[in-house]
Parts: C-alpha cells; sequence; structure tokens
C-alpha cells in the first residue's frame, strides 16, 4: 500500500527542531519551535517501504532539509501500533526507510538509501507544484482530503536486473515543505494524505455494498442509523450512512488494488457495521462480515450472497445479514507502462536523470550524487552474469525405457509418459491449486512415512569422437542382473533421463554405463556397437538430501575393449542415493513400479465441481396441438421431459383442455432438478410431449453455461419464455415460460450421507476458510493374498492404494509382484469440518496389462477402511495397522492388513470448537430441503458424473475403484446389512434395558445398602427440588471423567464383527452381489422370496403390537369401552381433588416410597393399572 503526507515547516539556525506534524488516525498537530526568519525554502523527500509484517525494530527516520536529525529519529509507535482502534480494525505495520533526497525547488530529484555507512541510488522523483489549496482542509481518518495527482509522481528507478525488476514495491512518499515568512510569523500548516499504487496493479477487487437486512436496534428509539467500513490490504472505504433504518439500502461500489496476485488467497476482507450517533460518543457496534480471499471470483461470476453478521465478542447483541457482491477484475497495464517496462533493459545507467545544479551547491552534495552512480554501475557488472538464457525446454517427453531381464513385470510396448499440461491452460479454482502447491511443499518433509533408499542416475547425452556419424545411440545401464536402456536419439541429441532403482532390490554393488549406435548393414539388418562402458563403485555414489541442490551431470570417458584406436567417446551423467522425497522420484524411471509405465504412476485426481441446476417449469402458451389425420377423439395429457446428457426427468401430465381452438395453455409449476458438472453440459433440452399418441410437440434448448447462478433464496431468478420448435416442417409449434438457475448454495452429495468428506456449498462465494489440515502417510501393506496368477503357475499381486478425502482423490504408484509392498507416500488436504471422513481402499492393478483385443482388465479390490476425524486427537500422530477384510461372491476374506499414519492439525481452536454448533450442510438444505426420495436420486446420479469424470483421466481411475470407495451399492437391498442394522438398535436399546434391571434389582432390595440410599437420594430430591439438575449433571460429568481413562486410543475404523460378515451365509452373500433386475435361476429367487417373507411376516407382527398401544391410549378417550372410560373419569375427578388438598411433594415421596417397598409388602401378579391398560379395546379385531 502507498501512504503519501505533506507537511510544511520551517527551518532556521536551531538544530533538532520538530516541525508541525498532523498525525491521521488521531487528528491532531503537534506545533513546531519558532525558527528565525530569512530561510531558503527546502524540498524534504522521503521514500518509504511498506511491510506487512510487524517488527518492532522497523521504524521511520526522516532527514530535514538542513540536514539535521528530525525529530531524533524518533519511531512514531503510536501510529504505527499493532493494537486495534476504536472501529476494531488493525493498522498498519511499521515501515521502512528506502530513501530520502532534498531540493531547493521542485525538479528532478535523486533518491538513495544508506546501507552499512554508503548511499546507495534507488531512484528519481520528478514532483510537480503542489498547490497550497490543496493542504487547505483539515483531513479525517475517514473522508481524507483529495490529494492533487501531482503528488502521486512515478518514481523513475536505475536500471535494475530482472530479478531486481520482477520485485514489486509498495512506496510511501512523505514531502515536507519549510517555509519562513518574511514577517517572521509561522503559518498554520495541515497535510493530506492518500494512497496510490508506485507501480500499476493489473488486478483490482470490486466490493460491492448492496444493503442490510434485520439490523439490532441500537439509537434507543428502536432503529439504527448504519454505515459499512471496508477494509482490505490496509485499505479503508466507507458509505454513506442510512439514518433512521434497520433495512438499509446503500448499493456503494468501491475498488481496492491488489498489489500480490498470488496472495489474494490468503487476503481477508472485513465489513464493520457501525450505527452513527453524531453525538461526539464512540458509534455503536452493528456486526461484521469477513471474507476469505479464496472466495473471490472473477468478474461474471458474482452474485449477490447475503452473509450473517459474526459478533465482535461473546456479550455482543448482534443479528441480520448483509448482502455484498465481491469479486476482481483482471486488467492490462495502460500502453505507457508497458512500453516503460520494455524499455527498461535498453536504458544505460548513465541515463538517470541529475538534479539541477545550483551556485549554493557545496562539494559534498556532488559526491554524494556520485556515488549511487558508481554503485549502480558495479551492482550491474555483478549482475550480468546472472542473466544467463534458460535452458531450452524438452521437445517431448521420454517414451518408457525397454528392459533387459527386469526384476519385476512389465507391458512389453513401450509407454509414452503423458505432458504435463500448460498452467494457463489448467482449468482448476485458485482453492485446489493452493491445496495442491501446499502437498508439495509439505511432502518435502516426509515426517509419517519412512524414508526409502533409491539409486538414481541421470543420463544427459553423450559426444562422439566420430563426428561424421548419425547413427541412432542409446545408453544402457546394468546393476547385476539388472538391465535397462534409455531411447534411442540420433544426431547427438539428449536423453536427458532419470533412472530411479530401488536400494533393497540392487543384488550388485557396480554400476556399468555403456553407449551403443545402432547401424544398418546390407540387407536392412540392424547391428549394435558398444562405444564404451563407464563403471561406477556404489559405495562410493555421493548421498543427497533435499533441499540439497541437485547434482550437476558430469563427463565421463567411455572405456573400449577394441583393439584397434578408436575416437574417444564421452558420456555425461551424474548419480546419487537419495529418497522417495527427491524432486526426480515423480518423473523417474521406477524398478519397483514397472518403469514409465502411466497405469503405474502416482497420480492425484480432482473430482469435479458439482452444481444442482433446477429447472422450474411454469406453463406453455400457443401450443399447436391440432395436427394429423388422427381423430381428435381424446383429450391430449402433456407432460415436460428434461434432458441434460444422460440425466431425464418429466414433470407430471396434465389435461391440455378444449382442442376446438388448436390451442391450449397448460400449467405444471413443478420444479426438476438436475446434477451438472464443470465444465457443463452445452444444452439443457426441454421437449413438451403429449402422453396420448407418445410424439413430441416442440423442443426448446437452453444454454446451461450461460444460466444464471444463485446462492440463497433470497433472490428468485428471472423466468424466460423460450419457443418451442418442432420438426422442418414446423419451426414454430408454441412457447414455454421455465425458470433456470445454478443452484450454488447446496452441496452435491457424491457420496453416503454417512461417510461424507466435503459438505461445503458449490459457490465460491460461500467457501468457509479451513479450520485444519489432514496429514497421511500411506506406508505400505503387509501379509496380501494373492488375487491373480503370473504365467500361470503363481499367484501374484500388483497392490496400490487410493485415499479419498473432499474433492481430492490420491493414487499411489503400483508395486509390481509384492505381497507386502512398502509405498511410503504423504499426501495432505485442508479440512474444512471435523466431522467428515477419511476412505482410504487397496486394490490390485490389471489396467496396465492389455488383452489380446488391446482391451485394458480391471482393477480388483482387496479392502478398504475408513478413519473418521471426529474420533482423531489435534496435533497427534496415530501409527495404525488396520486389516482389509473384503466381502467376495464366496464370502468374507481378510486379504492382508495396511499400515498408515494420520495427523490432524488443528489451525484454530476456536473455529473447530464453533465447527460444532454450526449445521453440517449449508444454509439452502434446511430453508429450501430436498426430499428424501430425490436425495438418493440426486446422489446416484452424482456417483455417475463423478465415475465417468475420473474414468476419462489419463490413466484413468477405473469405474470399479470409484464405485468401491464411494459406496455406491448401500441402496441395493441385503439381508446381512438388515440385520447388522436391526443388532446395532438392539445394542442402542440395551442400555435401556439395563437402565430398567437396575432399578428393578433396587425395586427388589436386591442389595440392600444401594436401596436404601436411593431411598435418602428421593427424599432429598422431593424436599430440595432445585437441586434435581445439578446433580443429575454432576453424576453425568463424574461418569464421563470416569470413562476418560478406558476410551479407546487409537483411530477406529471398519468392525467385521459389526458388520456381521463372519456369520453371513453364501447365499446370503450371494443375493447381495446380485444386481437389479435379478440375473438368478428361479428356483433360488423363489427360496430367497420365502426367506424374505418369513422375516417380513415377524417385522409386520411387531408393528402391529405398536400400534395396538397407541390405539388402546386413543380408546381410553374416546369412550370406545364406555364403561372403562367411566371408571377412567371418576379416577381423574378423585385425583383432582386429592392433589388439591395433598401437597405434591408427599405425592411424589410416598410414590417414590411405594414403588421401592420391600418384596414382603409386594404381589406376585401385575398392579392393577397395568391390568386396566391391557384391556382396553384396540383396532386389530377390525382388520381383516
Amino acid at each position: 500500500m502507498v501512504i503519501f503526507s505533506t507537511c510544511e515547516t520551517r527551518t532556521g539556525e536551531y538544530k533538532n527542531q520538530e516541525p508541525r506534524r498532523y498525525l491521521p488516525h488521531f487528528g491532531k498537530c503537534e506545533e513546531p519551535k519558532r525558527t528565525p526568519p530569512h530561510e531558503p525554502r527546502v524540498t524534504t523527500v522521503t521514500v518509504i517501504y511498506y511491510s506487512n509484517q510487524t517488527s518492532a525494530a522497523d521504524g521511520i527516520s526522516v532527514k530535514s532539509g538542513n540536514n539535521d536529525g528530525f525529530n531524533s529519529g524518533r519511531k512514531p509507535s503510536s501510529l504505527w501500533s499493532g493494537t486495534e482502534d476504536s472501529l476494531g480494525t488493525r493498522r498498519a505495520a511499521p515501515a521502512r526507510l528506502v530513501g530520502s533526497a532534498q531540493a531547493h525547488q521542485p525538479a528532478t530529484i535523486p533518491i538513495s538509501r544508506q546501507e552499512s555507512g554508503k548511499s546507495r541510488h534507488v531512484g528519481t522523483l520528478h514532483p510537480a507544484d503542489v498547490s497550497r489549496s490543496s493542504l487547505s482542509s483539515r483531513p479525517s481518518p475517514f473522508n481524507p482530503p483529495p490529494v492533487p495527482p501531482s503528488l502521486f509522481t512515478q518514481i523513475t528507478p536505475p536500471q535494475q536486473s530482472r530479478s531486481q525488476r520482477s520485485t514489486k514495491k509498495s512506496l510511501c512518499l512523505s514531502l515536507s515543505t519549510q517555509t519562513r515568512t518574511s514577517s517572521g510569523q509561522s503559518q498554520n500548516p495541515c497535510t493530506a494524505s492518500g494512497r496510490e499504487m508506485a507501480e500499476p496493479c493489473a488486478r483490482k477487487l470490486v466490493v460491492e455494498v448492496c444493503h442490510a437486512k434485520n439490523l439490532m436496534p441500537k439509537d434507543g428509539q428502536g432503529t439504527a442509523s448504519a454505515y459499512a467500513i471496508v477494509d482490505f490490504d490496509g485499505q479503508r472505504r466507507r458509505t454513506k450512512t442510512r439514518f433512521r433504518d434497520l433495512n438499509p439500502q446503500w448499493d456503494e461500489r468501491m475498488e481496492f488494488p491488489i498489489h500480490d496476485a498470488e496472495s489474494m488467497p490468503t487476503e481477508i476482507l472485513e465489513i464493520n457495521l457501525y450505527n452513527d450517533k453524531k453525538t461526539g460518543k464512540r458509534n455503536t457496534f452493528l456486526g461484521k462480515v469477513k471474507v476469505a480471499g479464496s472466495a473471490f471470483v472473477q468478474s461474471g461470476s458474482e452474485a449477490l450472497v447475503y452473509y450473517p453478521l459474526e459478533k465482535r465478542s461473546v456479550f455482543s447483541q448482534i443479528k441480520g445479514e448483509l448482502g455484498l457482491k465481491v469479486f476482481y477484475v483482471d486488467e492490462a497495464p495502460p500502453p505507457a507502462a508497458a512500453a516503460e517496462k520494455a524499455a527498461e533493459p535498453e536504458k544505460p545507467a548513465e541515463e538517470a536523470p541529475k538534479p539541477e545544479e545550483k551556485e549554493d551547491k557545496g562539494e559534498a552534495e556532488k559526491k554524494e550524487e556520485e556515488k549511487p552512480k558508481e554503485a549502480e554501475k558495479k551492482e550491474e557488472e555483478e549482475e550480468k552474469p546472472a542473466e544467463a538464457p534458460p535452458e531450452k525446454p524438452k521437445a517431448e517427453e521420454a517414451p518408457a525405457a525397454a528392459v533387459e531381464n527386469p526384476p519385476i513385470a512389465h507391458s512389453e510396448k513401450p509407454k509414452q509418459v503423458q505432458e504435463r499440461p500448460e498452467s494457463g491452460k489448467v482449468a482448476v479454482n485458485d482453492l485446489e491449486l493452493r491445496s495442491l502447491s501446499g502437498d508439495r511443499s509439505r511432502r518435502s518433509a516426509y515426517d509419517l512415512v519412512d524414508s526409502m533408499p533409491f539409486l538414481y542416475v541421470r543420463v544427459v547425452k553423450s559426444k562422439r569422437g566420430d563426428a561424421d556419424s548419425k547413427s541412432p545411440a542409446y545408453a544402457k545401464l546394468v546393476i547385476g542382473t539388472h538391465a535397462v536402456k534409455t531411447k534411442s536419439q540420433s544426431d547427438n541429441r539428449e536423453w536427458d533421463q532419470v533412472f530411479a532403482f530401488d536400494k533393497e532390490g540392487l543384488n550388485s554393488t557396480h554400476l556399468e554405463v555403456s553407449v551403443w549406435i545402432e547401424e544398418k548393414k546390407e540387407g536392412d539388418q540392424a547391428v549394435e556397437s558398444c562405444l564404451g562402458t563407464v563403471s561406477f563403485d556404489l559405495q562410493e555414489v555421493p548421498k543427497r538430501v533435499p533441499p540439497d541442490s541437485p547434482l550437476a551431470p558430469q563427463w565421463y570417458t567411455l572405456e573400449s575393449e577394441k583393439s584397434p584406436p578408436v575416437p574417444v567417446n564421452d558420456v555425461m551423467l551424474a548419480a546419487w542415493f537419495g529418497t522417495q522425497a527427491d524432486e526426480a522420484f515423480q518423473e523417474a524411471w521406477q524398478s519397483d513400479s514397472g518403469g514409465l509405465i502411466p497405469e503405474t504412476r502416482a497420480k492425484v485426481y480432482l473430482a469435479p465441481k458439482l452444481w444442482y441446476l433446477r429447472l422450474t417449469v411454469i406453463q406453455t402458451q400457443d401450443l399447436q396441438l391440432g395436427s394429423g389425420p388422427e381423430p381428435k377423439a381424446k383429450t391430449p395429457e402433456l407432460y415436460v421431459k428434461g434432458q441434460l446428457g444422460a440425466q431425464l426427468f418429466k414433470t407430471s401430465r396434465t389435461s391440455a383442455g378444449s382442442l376446438s381452438s388448436g390451442s391450449s395453455n397448460p400449467t405444471w409449476n413443478e420444479d426438476l432438478v438436475f446434477v451438472a458438472a464443470e465444465p457443463f453440459e452445452p444444452f439443457l433440452v426441454i421437449t413438451v410431449e403429449d402422453a396420448t399418441n407418445g410424439r413430441a410437440v416442440g423442443q426448446a434448448k437452453v444454454h446451461v453455461p450461460s444460466v444464471e447462478r444463485r446462492t440463497d433464496d433470497c433472490t428468485e431468478p428471472k423466468s424466460r419464455w423460450f419457443n418451442l420448435a418442432g420438426d422442418e416442417t414446423k419451426p414454430y409449434t408454441g412457447r414455454i415460460h421455465v425458470r433456470v438457475c445454478l443452484e450454488g448454495g447446496y452441496h452435491v452429495l457424491d457420496e453416503a450421507s454417512h461417510v461424507t468428506s466435503d459438505v461445503r456449498a458449490s459457490a465460491k462465494q460461500l467457501a468457509r476458510s479451513p479450520i485444519g489440515l489432514l496429514e497421511v502417510g500411506i506406508r505400505g501393506a503387509t501379509n496380501l493374498l494373492p488375487v491373480k496368477t503370473k504365467d500361470g503357475t503363481r499367484g501374484t499381486t500388483d497392490a496400490y492404494a487410493v485415499a479419498k478425502y473432499g474433492p481430492k482423490w490420491v493414487r499411489t504408484r503400483t508395486i509390481l509382484d509384492r505381497f507386502n509392498p512398502r509405498w511410503n507416500e504423504q499426501y495432505t488436504w485442508d479440512v474444512y469440518d471435523p466431522c467428515t471422513v477419511l476412505t482410504i481402499g487397496v486394490f490390485d492393478n490389471g489396467r496396465y496389462k492389455r488383452d489380446d483385443a488391446g482391451k485394458p482388465g480391471k482393477d480388483l479390490r482387496i479392502g478398504k477402511i475408513r478413519v473418521r476425524l471426529s474420533t482423531l486427537d489435534t496435533n497427534r500422530i496415530y501409527m495404525n495397522t488396520y486389516s482389509l477384510p473384503v466381502l467376495l461372491p464366496g464370502g468374507a476374506k481378510k486379504m492382508g492388513e495396511i499400515e498408515i499414519a494420520v495427523r490432524f492439525s488443528c489451525l484454530s481452536w476456536l473455529s473447530l470448537i464453533q465447527a460444532y454448533a454450526t449445521p453440517m450442510l449449508p444454509r439452502m438444505h434446511y430453508v429450501r430441503p430436498l426430499g428424501q426420495a430425490q436425495q438418493d436420486v440426486l446422489r446416484h446420479t452424482a456417483m455417475r458424473l463423478v465415475t465417468a469424470r475420473l474414468a476419462r483421466s489419463e490413466p484413468p481411475l477405473g469405474q470399479e475403484v470409484v464405485q468401491y470407495v464411494l459406496d455406491s451399492d448401500t441402496h441395493v437391498w441385503s439381508m446381512r446389512r438388515s440385520k447388522a442394522n436391526w443388532f446395532r438398535v438392539v445394542g442402542c436399546l440395551s442400555r435401556v434395558a439395563m437402565l430398567g434391571r437396575w432399578l428393578d434389582g433396587i425395586r427388589t432390595w436386591s442389595h440392600p445398602p444401594t436401596t436404601v440410599l436411593v431411598h435418602v437420594l428421593l427424599a432429598a430430591v422431593v424436599l430440595c427440588p432445585h437441586l434435581l439438575l445439578p446433580t443429575v449433571f454432576m453424576y453425568a460429568f463424574l461418569v464421563l471423567i470416569l470413562r476418560f481413562r478406558y476410551r479407546h486410543r487409537g483411530a477406529s475404523s471398519m468392525d467385521p464383527r459389526l458388520s456381521h460378515v463372519d456369520v453371513v451365509g453364501a447365499d446370503e452373500v450371494d443375493e447381495e452381489f446380485d444386481g437389479f433386475p435379478t440375473t438368478r435361476p428361479s428356483d433360488v429367487v423363489r427360496v430367497r422370496y420365502d426367506r424374505l417373507r418369513a422375516l417380513a411376516g415377524r417385522a409386520q407382527s411387531l408393528l402391529g403390537d405398536v400400534a395396538a398401544q397407541g390405539e388402546r391410549l386413543e380408546a381410553l378417550f374416546g369412550w370406545r369401552d364406555p364403561r372403562a372410560t367411566g371408571l377412567f373419569a371418576g379416577f381423574c375427578l378423585v385425583a383432582s381433588l386429592g392433589f388439591y388438598v395433598v401437597p405434591f411433594k408427599v405425592f411424589l415421596l410416598g410414590s417414590g416410597f411405594y414403588y421401592l417397598r420391600h418384596p414382603r409388602f409386594r404381589g406376585d401378579m401385575p398392579s392393577v393399572p397395568l391390568n386396566f391398560f391391557r384391556r382396553l379395546p384396540s383396532l386389530s379385531d377390525q382388520m381383516l
């Protein structure tokens, strides 16, 4: 940010005199000391670099015109304090002095900075004349005076290197003019302040403060006079005051320049509302809104969003909402600035403008002007070598290397590595990009996994002694029985390939690198000849640990075994030992994953962003229905069909009325909800069809990307008319009135609700800041069972792991042909809600091999686990081993174990605790909820969309993998799940049954001391009822404290016993894997149907018994049994008279003692009230 301020002072003979200064934040001036007259006018320019980091060591040091110390270098700590002012906003951090200069006239002024006792030239300033009229008004913290544009003058920096020019700085100019009138009287100076960019901004933030609703009255008369203060990146704007209005309407637009576009997601936009008292007292706080920078959208995607007002403290009385439109605009730099930047490298250092020479200048001033130029020349000479041209990009990616005698299986056909897309063409929002970039920076630590040693060999190129030879050449690496080749290149082109060998799989202590050429002889026979070999002892290979710089490749002379003298050949390569954290590991040829096979590489996938598309069908007009030779005997029934991609939904049927006139205007007013994935399908097709003859009346197309988006229900989208078009002979068959919008206030569920991992709304404006960080280290698996055969002789497993949390899917590399694979890969996710679930599945890779027809195989499931984040302690590492049970058509089987490490780091305890008080889903799910059946349909639709999009990635994430992780078959009937859910209900009711048995033991005096204590407790509660609730909550507190030591300390996962996979029968498992509709024989289906009928019969009897109890209670008040109801009426009359006479405490005490009486005074038969209730009639005898 740039802060500009001016102040006029008068210089004199006295040293260390203090000028009159205006402090903008405090609204007062300091009086200067009087100085003698007839002093020349001196202009002092100070350039200050504003820092966003607060440091007590930074201060402001200014020099006056007579080179004396200005205010003794005092730090204005009160002005640049880090505390909060009366408005509750933070002030700027301390600034840092960049340079200062002075001149007797407003001409060209050099700006220099003192560093280590030397003056360094920073730039030059061309100030213009400052009109005193602009300094006549007293500024205010909220209404700064207008500053003439001449004050904001561009500072021309000296010629700099490329790295220095790329650094953007915000400058603060402070001009002070020191004058003395001829009459000797001092003038009253004032100060003007403003803000401007020293360099043109390419992005600006636009905030539209629209209006507020339902504000809290604060003026004592039931109203409030509200105004808003907007703060962003140290910049402040204020709206007008709307007097005596609880629903003020501003509609004011504010623009804020963004200095650093890359750091915009980390900034916070804060809007504070105040009640303007207009009495000089402190204004009353009405609420505040904070919007994270990650929620800013680009211009064109903005929407009016209502944010609830937040409290400043726990005791604040705040309510209401504030409607805002927040978006950013990317602007191209002006042509003049672009031309200046293009011309900067061509300007020599001597072109820096010099100040005008005066006769009264001394020799000391001339020397000071020459020092910056000399320092500038030295800097240019030192920086010239650094401006070397960058290396040329690689022309193409390396194909998969051919391997001889590989230690692991791989495909015979060479594959090509997928080229990285250009950064400018990646359609990912800023939030996912920040998460991905954060993953790479955090994964360099690898503190949750073990370090895996790898031998890295980077083969760059070769240099042949025979310069005329243009035969293709390749390099061959041999370590014991392992051999691998690079790609073949001709014309001395570079290979530039990196090979990573697992150190545990090496069976030799020497590495041999040889270069071979391919020559064609007569008959098109290819002959390979070796140019030479270089050998390395692996014990002498250096070790590299990041963040060490990469090892530079070197030239090595190839030793040839040919007897005649041959030209000297060289090869450039580098070899070192590193870990999986090395930067070269991701793109290297990997020995444990089959080389450069794309299907076995580690990848990160992003699920598409999902939206709900709501189509409201209102009515149709001018429908042309009377066509064709068919008789018009039946009244047509019309319905509207909407289709988005493969999704098809219909409205209900409605009668078109009379057709005598040839037109009809039916009305529906029904909503059709679709699931749309970014990038959207091009068109939504709306068709009106006649159900009587099955023909389409006409159709219209809606362009989905241009559909209006909304984030709440406060604004209703605009309705539109679309013309219906028929076939070629009927270009117009009527028109339809619809309302279409993309619902951004919902969260589109793409997984089962009980295992959801993300609950954020679709609209970016409603995005919340993360409350924590989830780090997962997938270490490895042990004791995996073989799932397929290799070469038809032995079993094998090519295992990899998939982790899913939120929209981010990660896939580890595939370790081929190992039953105890070690991945040791670490990933991170941002956590927005603690009550979410992480899912990790293990699969066998079958897609890297293809059959005879060229089709890839399918991946087989090995098992999966789930970890709920709310069961984890914060900032603690959980390193556990979990079993991998899987349910197969043949029954349940334990396929092995997986070892993972999980750490949930909390960024803010307050945000974490606050998350438990907020709703799970966004606001639209509660103000305009979707039906349960509709949610199930939309959830399965979203699952299919995510599965299709991830299957189109390269390499694809298989459909069977995505469906298994998302639990897409939870809605299918399963006898096993039904039994498991029934026993879960019984387990919950068992706690109630245990309490009943405990009470029965007390009333039967099974343990007399306990019964006596209960009697005492009952008497205390009845006589002192105000102690009832404190006693209950204290008892609950003590129980929780005692159970704390017995809590489960490990991360919980899937429980096979709870799922009843151990006791399930083979026929029940086969029924669970049966599709819909069934494909089993009729006799098998008949047996299953009979079993289902028996189970449903028991459930039917249970429901009948529950219904009978409620019907007996209704019969008691409905006089269905006149005698029973008469007896109950008499009892009610006697009880009312008795309770009028007997105190209620006596009744409670007597009833409690009667219930707890000794068994000697208790009978064996049921009580009278129970007998009376059981004799009441029910409706069971009236059922057929």
